[in-house]
């Protein structure tokens, strides 16, 4: 194969073809020069075209103007480049100017123009203590204590600035809350452990939270628009009033107001409480309903913690409601006694912790944990001892129609369950008026009452196992929380229950400390 003669300035090509097209190829006994040269002409002409602030890494990148500029026309596009300068065309961009949007201060400060702003005393002082703090104490250097008190030159000759917290106006008192109104959204059947109850819905003009009322009337049950019940029945005026002229029937029964036991064959609409007669015979033996003001204890009834006996008052308190009442004899039944079912109704109010909420309470507990009780713990965290309050109970119980002097009411008292005289107190000061406290014992108090009495005396010990029967039978039934029909106990709550007595004046005895004291 004959080599073809190459010009002599084209001899490194050559030699290079020679030894990829041989025969044999040989390996190169000396590196190739390259071949671009030095200086690329390209790139010489593109730099004086440019200009000095281009050099030659530019080259590296792209040589069109703008492509790499993310402000330029097209940056993101070179197809788009023109070749115009875009210098040369108007900008577009919007220039910012900072516009201050407080008037003149002149204006602001209201100041005539021969005056100046210091010359006349502001009428609010900014740095104003809060209301609701003690003062600080004042603390003065021993130089000034000497002086502390100024003459009559001094104080006529102090400035009238000085005396600005002085002149200034107290603070506003704040407006009062309106009346509390409640209103029943809606009442449905549910069946407990210890009998059939009416669960009623409340909303309220105060707060957001959903208060409820467990009412216990299972007479309500036989009720219907012929037959009246003996004892009054316990109904939400609000619920049976009529909401509208619109309304249609079936509305008025999907929100609870009806008579009688609701299925798909008996539906009966309820009348407004004003229409219900209430003419038995013995109404005036029947006593007051039993009720119950309780407040929502998330780690006592759902979880059934035994730091408090939350759980247990409530499953107690419907338990207590629920039992039949004998009524004694009258002049229409002289020789006989009659039985009604129980009635009354728990008022349960979403005030966890005492008022203080649920994280207010869970850190509570960590005090409580280092060795502080359940009344220091919410002090150290900003609370009071009790936060409650009861307007909207009593509100509720007005409603319902119990011990309010309200038209038509079902009694003229209640009988509250509580060891709380607070509680008394306050439905006393909404109007409601309690014919009776009943003690609220706790059940490991009571077995160990009963366990004392036997040590104490042989002659009881007979009575002390029939106790214990009806305790253990007590508690093998369920109950309304997660404790049920058992009894809390333990350490815990002996602290718990003895703080509220020592420090919150609850009306208890301590078994540990009165012995003598008889409890059911």
């Amino acid at each position: 194969m004959s080599i073809l003669q190459h010009p002599a300035h084209d001899a490194h090509d050559a030699a290079l073809l020679d030894v990829l097209t041989g025969p044999n190829p040989q390996a190169a006994k000396s590196a190739f020069v390259r071949r671009d040269a030095a200086l690329d002409p390209l790139l010489i002409a593109a730099a004086a075209a440019s200009g000095p602030h281009v050099t030659r890494n530019h080259y590296h990148h792209d040589f069109f103007p703008g492509v790499m500029l993310p402000q330029a026309e097209g940056a993101w596009d070179w197809t788009k480049f023109t070749g115009e300068d875009a210098s040369a065309k108007p900008s577009a961009r919007k220039r910012l100017a900072y516009v201050s949007r407080q008037a003149p201060r002149r204006q602001r400060l209201a100041v005539t123009e021969e005056g100046k702003e210091n010359d006349h005393p502001r009428e609010t002082e900014p740095l104003k203590p809060a209301d609701n703090l003690p003062p600080p104490p004042k603390k003065r250097r021993p130089s000034l204590v000497s002086s502390s008190n100024p003459t009559n030159s001094d104080v006529k000759t102090r400035p009238k600035s000085q005396s600005v917290s002085e002149a200034a106006p107290p603070p506003s008192a704040p407006k009062p809350l309106p009346p509390v109104q409640v209103k029943c959204m809606a009442r449905t059947r549910i069946p407990t452990p210890h009998g059939p109850a009416f669960l009623h819905l409340y909303h309220n003009n105060r707060d957001n939270k959903e208060h409820l009322a467990i009412v216990i009337d299972p007479a309500q049950l036989e009720e219907t628009s012929d037959h009246a019940p003996i004892a009054p029945p316990i109904r939400s005026r609000s619920l049976d009033a009529a909401w509208s002229e619109n309304e249609t029937e079936m509305e008025r029964i999907v929100r609870g107001a009806y008579v009688g036991r609701l299925s798909s064959t008996s539906q009966h609409l309820s009348k407004p409480t004003s229409q219900i007669p209430n003419s038995s015979p013995l109404k005036d033996v029947i006593p007051s309903p039993l009720i119950r003001i309780h407040s929502e204890c998330f780690t006592g009834e759902t979880v059934g913690s035994m730091r408090c006996d939350c759980g247990e008052q409530l499953d107690e308190a419907i338990r207590q409601i629920s039992l039949p009442i004998v009524l004694p004899p009258t002049e229409c039944t002289p020789n006989e006694t009659t039985t009604i079912p129980g009635r009354g109704a728990v008022i349960y109010l979403r005030q966890e912790g005492r008022g203080i909420g649920l994280l207010s309470k869970i850190r509570a507990y960590n005090l409580q944990d280092l060795g502080h009780d359940t009344v220091t713990a919410n002090l150290m965290l900003g609370h009071k001892a009790d936060e409650r309050g009861y307007e909207i109970a009593g509100a509720i119980l007005r409603d319902l129609g119990l011990g309010s002097d309200a038209s038509h009411p079902v009694s003229e008292g209640v009988r509250v369950l509580t060891n709380n005289p607070d509680k008394v107190e306050a439905l006393e000061k909404e109007g409601i008026h309690v014919a009776e406290r009943v003690p609220m014992i706790p059940r490991s108090w009571q077995h160990r009452q009963a366990e004392a009495d036997a040590k104490n005396d042989a002659r009881v010990v007979e009575a002390t196992h029939l106790h214990n029967h009806k305790m253990e039978e007590s508690e093998s039934k369920a109950g309304a929380t997660l404790i049920g029909g058992k009894a809390v106990y333990g350490d815990d709550l002996d602290k718990y229950l003895r703080t509220k007595v020592l420090r919150m004046g609850h009306m208890l005895p301590l078994w540990m400390e009165q012995p003598d004291v008889q409890i059911y």
